[in-house]
């Protein structure tokens, strides 16, 4: 795997940079990694560089897309439409607990 290095770089962009992983929940090196990632998917869209043989993008080892976060609407949505009928109650969190200090 290749190194890159990346010099003068203004401190008003670095901070932006910082910015940005700590929004997406990255490390600054995640951060980077995931606007490279778009890049080289973005320019086998265009059939620029940075492609396989076949076309395809060349996926990158640790690739920093496979974590999607998603807003916690979005995850309910997700499971009221795979769970409909919602699922069985289970016995209290407060009850298992009580249940758990009175065995002590």
């Amino acid at each position: 795997m290749s190194n890159l290095s990346i010099k003068d770089v203004p401190e008003a962009w670095a901070e932006a940079l910082r910015q940005r992983a700590a929004r997406n929940h990255r490390s600054l090196q995640g951060e980077l990694m995931a606007i490279l990632e778009r890049a080289v998917a973005d320019a086998a869209d265009a059939g620029g560089p940075g492609l396989l043989a076949s076309g395809a993008a060349r996926p990158l080892p640790g690739s920093a897309t496979r974590q999607a976060w998603k807003p916690v609407e979005q995850v309910a949505a997700e499971l009221r439409a795979r769970f409909p009928q919602g699922v069985a109650v289970g016995p209290s969190s407060i009850d298992l607990i009580r249940q758990d200090r009175d065995a002590r």
